[in-house]
């Protein structure tokens, strides 16, 4: 299936440290970084070694499921790869050519590994369901790093990781825009709770700095909204910062250093607040990039690394909550179930603020993606997300009627709504699970803290 991805112009690369190569040295290129990369990344040649073609994964990829492209079984993906290394990495490879699976680089190859490395969401799931446990979805974002070493990268991926190194957020906004936001969200908390409820911003000497998705100033405010009246409510001592207003990591997706160097920003912002703590938001791929990786790329983080989500998990014998006569369920985002173990955390707020709860099935790490994750939120790809969501869209429809799908991740809010519409499922609200503790949460008690801070770990 062939997608209209749009690439980057050579002027957009330098400012995010990805270097052009000229058409000519692009396969010997090509060979020189898989061969660092499987150096940097030793798991990569085991998991291309080891793949014994068995097929368990076709039936677990909601992209084969949803396209029904061969290519976009994990195995064959993987495979567009894996041919590559065979050829020049092994020996059998060297001698026996084809015959041993191995395959000839050509520029064709890459047009290949872009079209179908942008088919896949990495999710894996692939890896829960292989008996070898392959990580396919690792394979694809070695390849994906591998493409913007090169300079082909799409541009809305080289867009936002342009914005995340400049401005510390994905879309680009600036400080007067951030404090503008933030002064009309609290005019909506005045009116709605009657409380002075504050959204402070770079506020020194703050024991806890929140990074949320940017789209909670503009798109998801209820999100930002409900964390604040929570904090509030809480009485806890905390800020976002201007200079870093983003738990999204695009790096992740497609750019190792990238990555690394949006990583880093965490720690300069939390220095610059004086805070204690991070306490990440509502994202996925954000989360996991932070709890996995922020250490093994820029060494030990001073300070404690906590989500959102686990907080008010363990805050909950605190709040005053009246629960919501609303039938929802939960979708558990890839990079929360099968990426960093948040699961229970989510599912104990959702009691305490739904009459009824009902799962997806399947969940947890074995839940289908929705497929807006791994960076495929570009316009063009729409049509094709739509059929990466079948599968979750099929989840969805077998638990209606439903009143709320809780959607802790920014990616997953951008594309439930799509998903429901393109599936004629209705009218089912959608947004976070935060969103539902600001909704339930009685702030009459928030007085219960006053001028003590509360017995947090």
């Amino acid at each position: 299936m062939k997608i209209p991805l749009r690439l980057a112009k050579n002027k957009d690369l330098p400012s995010i440290g990805i270097n052009h190569v000229a058409e000519t040295n692009l396969c010997s290129q090509t060979l020189q970084l898989l061969d660092e990369y499987r150096a940097f990344t030793r798991s990569l040649s085991v998991m291309l070694e080891n793949c014994t073609g068995c097929g368990a994964c076709a039936k677990a990829c909601h992209s084969y499921l949803g396209t029904g492209d061969f290519f976009n079984i994990p195995a064959a993906r993987a495979g567009l790869l894996r041919r590559i290394f065979v050829r020049y990495f092994t020996w059998s490879g060297r001698i026996f050519g084809g015959f041993a699976g191995a395959g000839e680089i050509e520029r064709g190859i890459l047009d290949r590994w872009v079209e179908y490395f942008y088919q896949c969401n990495a999710c894996r799931r692939c890896a829960v369901f292989c008996p070898f446990g392959i990580d396919t979805g690792e394979v694809v974002l070695a390849g994906r790093n591998i493409l913007s070493r090169l300079g082909i990268v799409p541009s809305f991926m080289a867009d936002i990781a342009r914005n995340e190194l400049t401005s510390g957020n994905n879309t680009g906004i600036l400080e007067p825009a951030i404090l503008d936001s933030c002064s009309f969200l609290e005019e909506e908390l005045l009116e709605e709770t009657g409380l002075q409820i504050k959204i402070p911003v770079d506020k020194p000497h703050t024991r806890i700095l929140y990074l949320p998705s940017s789209s909670e100033l503009f798109v998801n405010s209820d999100t930002l909204m409900a964390a604040a009246k929570v904090f509030h409510y809480l009485g806890l001592d905390w800020t976002l910062s201007s200079m870093l207003l983003e738990a999204a990591n695009y790096g992740l997706l497609f750019d190792r250093e990238v990555m690394k160097k949006h990583n880093g920003r965490i720690r300069a912002a939390a220095s610059a607040v004086g805070a204690k703590k991070v306490l990440m938001g509502e994202c996925g791929h954000g989360w996991r990039a932070a709890r996995m990786y922020t250490e093994g790329a820029n060494g030990p983080f001073p300070f404690q690394l906590q989500h959102i989500l686990e907080l008010v998990a363990e805050c909950l014998p605190e709040l005053r909550l009246t629960k919501l006569p609303i039938r929802a369920t939960l979708h558990d985002p890839c990079n929360y179930g099968r990426g960093a173990g948040l699961v229970d955390g989510p599912r104990k707020i959702m009691r305490a603020c739904v009459a009824d709860l009902v799962e997806m099935t399947p969940n947890r790490d074995r839940n289908f993606c929705c497929g807006g994750g791994g960076g495929l939120l570009m316009d063009e790809m729409k049509q094709i997300r739509m059929q990466l969501g079948e599968k979750k869209a099929e989840q969805i429809r077998s638990l209606l009627p439903l009143d709320y799908i809780a959607v802790p991740c920014a990616s997953c809010k951008a594309q439930f709504p799509l998903l429901i519409k393109h599936y004629g499922m209705g009218e089912v609200r959608t947004g976070g699970v935060i969103d539902l503790v600001g909704k339930s949460l009685d702030m009459r008690g928030s007085a219960v803290f006053a001028g003590r801070e509360p017995n947090l770990t």
